[in-house]
């Protein structure tokens, strides 16, 4: 949705939310509730719901920065070895049960699954013209939050019928990841058919989103001739396209702000430099994508960039893993020593533990730039998260094609393709070896984006590149202990937490 309309009905989206900044209310005599009995009466109603429903995506970016450090491809930085200490436990694979972190991302994720399942729980109340992408867009998204979940934890609680009531967490089982899965698949089954083959509006998700997604599921189980054909939709729909070629400052600008919403999103989500409700105290309360100014550079003075927190550094074998002349390096690390040799910038250097400390390299394609945002800067950076590129699916196409035998040649074209866009000249490869350059590239391609630790689990290789990476443990995460507690008895933590 564009990000004018995540500042309307404030109020509306406040009195929606799972999650609270705070419990210092006063309560009304008699006291106001929202409830479906005078909520989803009219159209606008189910549209308002549907802005609290995207609105959620904006606190998801604590996955994006956390699953990058818990990759090999970052340190968690910061001032200090206990600067956010859950990122840092989590940067050594030594988190726990008891980490607040990773209760935010079952937090976030979970709040974003109630406020789809709400509009779901009450799609027959009335009709009007328009309802069927509503609630193909509510299933989309309810699709894309337990995603998210079951990539984090595993089995988690689903309510097929309905938004959650409190008190379920006592008699509502987690269900298998297999049955998850299925869940969602159904959600993205049922939406695509209802879905506009265009964004209604910037930022919304459109059937090329839902199918994109869908696909991406498929793969992450190993089902790869139903993914295939799913990003074969995608790309043949010819709506999207990769940015520049070698020498073409569009190249330059795909990770810039005048970028967004480009022919290479396929699903992006909306940031506003809007300073309304941003405060260290309800990070998740903020328009603006606080992934950014955490990622930024600490104590910068210089030109382009705005000063950060000095988090999600990548590590010096990310940055050489490019080949010199890979257009992508420079546009993705930020090489903070040779920049201040060119500009004159000045900085100053957090953490130094060499296990979570500063490298020297910075996520380029999230880091503050110098520009009108209101408010604090840290909080309040307009820069979206482009949460499914072109570039994904072609990838994530390859790699359907190849691992499950389908067509090679088509794989090879999709890979290359991504390699000449790089600057980068053709491969002729097959085969495992194929494979092994699909996985080269989705590195490369989506650096500082949060996939690459989802990646190396879903394919078997976390244990050999992760330092600290306990198999049959660390390939989910723990379910929150509080959320075990209020289970009393009801949930088993994950394998050997």
């Amino acid at each position: 949705m564009a990000k004018t309309i995540y500042n309307q009905w404030f109020m509306i989206l406040m009195a929606l939310a799972l999650v609270s900044c705070s419990d210092d209310f006063v309560e009304l005599e008699p006291p106001y509730r929202l409830t479906s009995e005078n909520f989803f009466e009219d159209e606008e109603d189910f549209q308002n719901a549907l802005i609290g429903s995207y609105d959620i995506l904006q606190s998801t970016y604590v996955n994006v920065i956390l699953g990058e450090i818990a990759s090999d491809n970052t340190h968690a930085g910061g001032e200090s070895a206990t600067d956010v200490v859950g990122w840092q436990q989590v940067d050594r694979m030594a988190h726990t049960p008891d980490n607040n972190n990773l209760d935010d991302i079952w937090d976030f994720n979970f709040a974003g699954v109630y406020r789809a399942s709400y509009i779901l729980e009450n799609a027959d109340k009335i009709d009007f013209e328009g309802k069927e992408q509503i609630i193909a867009e509510a299933r989309f998204l309810r699709a894309y939050f337990n995603f998210e979940l079951v990539k984090w934890f595993g089995a988690i609680p689903i309510k097929p019928e309905g938004k959650f009531e409190l008190g379920e967490e006592t008699s509502l089982p987690r269900t298998s990841i297999d049955l998850v899965y299925q869940y969602i698949e159904n959600d993205l089954s049922l939406a695509i058919p209802n879905m506009s083959s265009q964004a209604l509006e910037i930022g919304r998700a459109s059937k090329a989103s839902a199918q994109a997604l869908l696909g991406k599921v498929h793969l992450y189980q190993d089902e790869f001739n139903l993914a295939a054909p799913l990003f074969d939709a995608v790309i043949g729909s010819q709506q999207f396209h990769l940015y520049g070629t070698e020498g073409d400052e569009e190249y330059e600008d795909l990770f810039e702000f005048e970028a967004e919403n480009s022919a290479e999103s396929v699903f992006e989500i909306q940031y506003s430099g809007q300073a309304q409700g941003a405060s260290f105290d309800c990070l998740q309360c903020s328009e603006g994508n606080v992934m950014v100014g955490f990622s930024g550079v600490r104590g910068y003075n210089g030109p382009v960039f705005e000063s950060g927190f000095g988090f999600n550094l990548p590590t010096e074998e990310t940055y050489n893993a490019f080949d010199l002349d890979d257009l992508r390096r420079d546009v993705s690390i930020l090489n903070i020593e040779a920049w201040a040799a060119d500009t004159g910038a000045t900085f100053t250097i957090g953490n130094q533990d060499p296990t979570t400390g500063h490298t020297g390299y910075y996520n380029r394609k999230y880091i503050p730039r110098q520009n009108d945002n209101l408010g604090d800067a840290n909080l309040t950076q307009p820069n979206n998260y482009r949460a499914i590129r072109y570039a994904d699916v072609l990838l994530m196409a390859a790699e359907a094609l190849n691992r499950g035998g389908i067509n090679d040649q088509l794989a090879l074209d999709y890979v290359n393709e991504v390699r000449e866009r790089a600057g980068l000249d053709d491969v002729n490869l097959s085969g495992g070896q194929l494979t092994e350059e699909i996985y080269t590239q989705r590195r490369l391609e989506l650096v500082g984006e949060g996939h690459r630790f989802f990646d190396l689990v879903r394919t078997g290789r976390a244990a050999n590149v992760i330092d600290g990476f306990t198999p049959n443990k660390n390939e989910v995460f723990p379910v929150p202990l509080e959320e075990i507690q209020f289970s009393q008895g009801n949930w088993e933590q994950n394998a050997n937490y």
